[in-house]
């Protein structure tokens, strides 16, 4: 009795084992490109709950909020609140348009007028590309409440509506 493998028997092994292979391997490829997709997802909305809280955080901590309507779907906002990315002390922000992106400026030095004065040193944040940015103040000023509108061209917008805290 032969207890051997034949020629064929080995072949037809390696021929199922590959066939195994190449649906593990199509497998592999299929979850690493879901794998990306999903990362990619959650970046953004990472980015876009990271944008909501700062606006959210100075809106929130302002005082002395200036609201300069600029045309119909634009507004600048220039204010001091205690919410710094930069690390300052109560910082000077102003929230602006320029080449149809949103533009968080933070300074120690206080923004007066728009357009800026180029001895103003500041940081500055992208928040990416807009259609438009409104801040609507309440009518009732014992409420200093605001409503924020960010029409983002590729992304969710953001709506948010908070009460400063800090307003005088």
């Amino acid at each position: 009795m032969n207890k051997a493998f034949t020629l064929i028997e080995l072949l037809i092994s390696i021929i199922i084992l590959s066939i195994i292979m190449l649906f593990l391997y199509k497998s592999y490829a299929s979850v690493n490109r879901i794998n990306i997709f999903h990362k990619e997802k959650a970046k953004n909305i990472q980015d876009l709950e990271l944008k909501k809280k700062i606006l959210f955080l100075d809106f929130s901590l302002g005082s002395n909020i200036k609201i300069l309507n600029q045309e119909k779907t634009e507004d600048v906002v220039f204010m001091q609140t205690t919410n710094s990315i930069h690390n300052r002390y109560n910082p000077y922000i102003a929230y602006l348009i320029a080449d149809s992106k949103l533009y968080r400026l933070e300074s120690l030095t206080i923004f007066n007028e728009y357009p800026l004065s180029s001895e103003i040193k500041f940081s500055f944040e992208c928040f990416g590309e807009v259609d438009g940015f409104r801040v609507y103040k309440s009518q009732d000023d014992e409420q200093n409440s605001y409503l924020l509108h960010v029409d983002f061209k590729d992304d969710e917008d953001i709506l948010i509506k908070t009460k400063a805290l800090n307003e005088n």
